[in-house]
């Protein structure tokens, strides 16, 4: 499914990164996808299923939750983490700032794939 990629702030994210960047709930907020309900029935989706997002920049394995904002269809949300970072435009246009608003994207299922942990992330990307 074509999808337009959002990320931003959450309250679980920030109260999260007070705790620590590898707390659970902080891991647990960045490593969602919030879908519109509709979205999660047109992909035969379930709540913490494994969908793959992937844009111009990279892919990334989430879980899928029902988004409670909406109705938005073919848009979803990111909170901001290495996750979202993993498939984010890095082109910051001179502000410093990289474009992480309104990105094309594709969201699929992925039964077969698992959510990285942050030293699988860490790994991965010193791999690259």
């Amino acid at each position: 499914m074509n999808v337009l990629v959002l990320t931003g702030r959450t309250i679980d994210q920030g109260r999260g990164k007070e705790m620590g960047k590898l707390s659970d709930v902080y891991q647990k907020d960045v490593t969602q996808c919030q879908i519109d309900p509709e979205d999660m029935k047109a992909l035969g989706l379930r709540r913490n299923a494994n969908v793959k997002v992937t844009t111009n920049f990279g892919s990334i394995v989430l879980r899928a939750v029902k988004s409670i904002r909406g109705p938005h269809p073919k848009m979803i949300f990111i909170s901001y983490g290495p996750w979202a970072s993993m498939i984010s435009d890095p082109e910051t246009h001179g502000s410093g700032m990289p474009s992480l608003k309104g990105m094309s994207g594709v969201l699929e299922p992925a039964p077969d794939e698992k959510v990285l942990t942050m030293q699988e992330l860490v790994n991965q990307l010193k791999e690259a």
